[in-house]
């Protein structure tokens, strides 16, 4: 568990980034009964999932139209403070051949630039084939191509939040 440290109330409060190189070391930073919240980066979405203050269950919270990071953010800030976020898996959309393609240095990007604003602690989640498996799971279940098209951001976002959280409950096993 982190140690808080305040400040003097004359100075002001900086905020402190915390980047987690490997999703394993998540749990050392986060408070106790904090939720995560799961990212799922597209070029025109961002889709979100938050776990149970249990971190067992992902569940599917929305999607939202990117417009500027600005404004993603606040949108993203909001989500955590309503949904008490200790910390954000972002899922890194590594290539079949396990190497780091531009997309994945937009991801890398988008967390630390998030991280400039807020505290949580951000990880990164390899995210290989969540949309295509979340999408064959929506046919599966024969949902219309409509309906697929506005869930399915936030679906694949559940599907890599909850894969963070069984390897870190596998962890503990």
């Amino acid at each position: 568990m982190r140690q808080e440290c305040f400040p003097p109330a004359s100075n002001p409060v900086i905020k402190r980034s915390v980047i987690i190189e490997h999703i394993r070391n998540l749990p050392a930073e986060l408070p106790p009964r904090a939720c995560l919240l799961g990212l799922d980066l597209g070029d025109k979405t961002i889709g979100m999932a938050v776990s149970d203050d249990g971190r067992m269950i992902a569940s599917p919270l929305e999607v939202i139209r990117r417009t500027k990071f600005t404004k993603d953010a606040e949108r993203i800030l909001q989500v955590i403070a309503d949904y008490n976020i200790g910390g954000i898996v972002i899922g890194l959309p590594v290539n079949m051949d396990g190497s780091e393609g531009p997309r994945c240095q937009s991801a890398r990007q988008f967390g630390a630039n998030l991280a400039g604003k807020t505290d949580v602690a951000i990880g990164f989640w390899d995210e290989r084939m969540s949309t295509q498996a979340m999408e064959r799971h929506l046919i599966a279940q024969d949902v219309s191509r409509k309906r697929r098209s506005e869930v399915i951001d936030k679906m694949a976002a559940q599907y890599i939040l909850q894969g963070a959280l069984d390897f870190l409950r596998n962890l503990s096993d």
